[in-house]
């Protein structure tokens, strides 16, 4: 009795301290796996929160402009030194940056915000205030995108400007929406002609098109009396394979086209139809002639000016009486005849002019200048 009683203590004393240093094996283990774990998980998340960062050898100035073809050919660049934000505030910048266009869809082609022909009236006048509450998704001077999708187009909108305040209203009153059911990424440049020599519509355009691009990529330009409105929003405000004409049938011809080299009121060219006319003449002062002579540059250049359909593009004018300092320019048919020979020298290429201000109001940007004076 008394051996049995011994042999059972020894044999549970021994299996007591099996049991222990079982136990104490599984927790150095279990210790070991977590404490890898936490490690495994730190290295995976400083990975991904860290940029790839090049080779931040110091590299001097020169480099940009390869930077910029590497840029857009979508190859990194090595003779471009890149500074990354810091760790620690990348997760916040990712939470809270908004959507961008690399995850929209293409707007569609037409929109399907168009609604078709319209009313057009003058009779009763319109307050800036009230074109700014109807257009609160603008940005400052003149400026929208869509939302929800790419634009079909960027479009610099120019208008050549003088003493033509209550006009203005109407063609923002009307224009803004029409621009913004059509889906298109624009902004309105006003290009006012400063001081009171005679009025040169074409080398306002010109400026407008330098102005525009010192301020955003546009792809295409319009080019817009002030007092044209569209009496149909399927007209699109948009550049084509060819130079657009836009204002194709005005109630001021009884909605017909006066004749067929007609290029004026509306038209839109992209930036490379612009430029292969190298621009618009400079030395047409005074009224009539330069829409004549942008389309001899057209033809010459051996484009055609396309329209939409007679219904479609029809345009209201707001009637009013010729501007002083606007009167016809008696030159205007001897310029005409040389158009081929004078359109490689005068045009963007010698566009000189001094910018006087600008204002940037909700609806647009206005940019006074001084286009100087005609030559005697």
């Amino acid at each position: 009795m008394g051996e049995s009683t011994l042999n059972f203590g020894c044999l549970h004393r021994v299996c007591t301290l099996v049991v222990c240093l079982c136990l104490l094996h599984i927790s150095f283990i279990f210790i070991y796996y977590l404490r890898n774990l936490d490690i495994s998980a730190s290295f995976l998340q400083f990975q991904q929160e860290q940029p790839s960062v090049p080779d931040q050898t110091e590299r001097t100035s020169s480099s940009s402009s390869r930077g910029a073809a590497a840029a857009e050919l979508g190859t990194p660049d090595p003779s471009v030194t890149v500074t990354p934000a810091p760790v620690e505030k990348l997760s916040a910048l990712n939470k809270s940056a908004p959507p961008t266009d690399a995850k929209l869809d293409r707007c569609p082609d037409p929109s399907p915000l168009l609604v078709g022909p319209l009313r057009i009236e003058f009779s009763h006048p319109v307050s800036m205030d009230t074109i700014r509450a109807e257009n609160p998704n603008l940005r400052e001077g003149g400026r929208y995108k869509p939302k929800d999708c790419i634009a079909l187009q960027k479009v610099a909108i120019i208008i050549p400007f003088r003493n033509r305040d209550e006009h203005l209203k109407f063609w923002l009153y009307y224009l803004h929406p029409i621009l913004q059911r059509q889906q298109l990424d624009y902004g309105v440049y006003v290009i006012n002609q400063d001081e009171e020599e005679t009025f040169n519509r074409a080398k306002l355009l010109n400026i407008g098109y330098m102005e525009a691009l010192k301020e955003y990529d546009y792809e295409c330009f319009v080019f817009s009396d002030v007092d044209l409105i569209p009496m149909d929003d399927r007209n699109t405000y948009k550049c084509y394979s060819q130079p657009r004409h836009l204002a194709v049938s005005m109630d001021k011809f009884g909605f017909k086209l006066p004749y067929v080299q007609y290029f004026g009121g509306v038209s839109a060219l992209s930036k490379e139809q612009y430029l292969k006319i190298n621009g618009f003449p400079n030395n047409y002062w005074g009224w009539g002639g330069e829409d004549d002579d942008i389309y001899n540059r057209v033809a010459s250049r051996g484009m055609s000016i396309s329209r939409p359909d007679s219904e479609v593009g029809k345009c209201r004018m707001i009637r009013h009486q010729r501007d002083e300092k606007n009167e016809a320019n008696p030159q205007r048919f001897d310029r005409l005849a040389h158009t081929r020979e004078t359109m490689n020298t005068d045009g963007i290429n010698s566009l000189v002019y001094k910018v006087i201000r600008i204002e940037k109001d909700k609806l647009y940007t206005k940019i006074t200048v001084d286009v100087g004076k005609p030559s005697r």
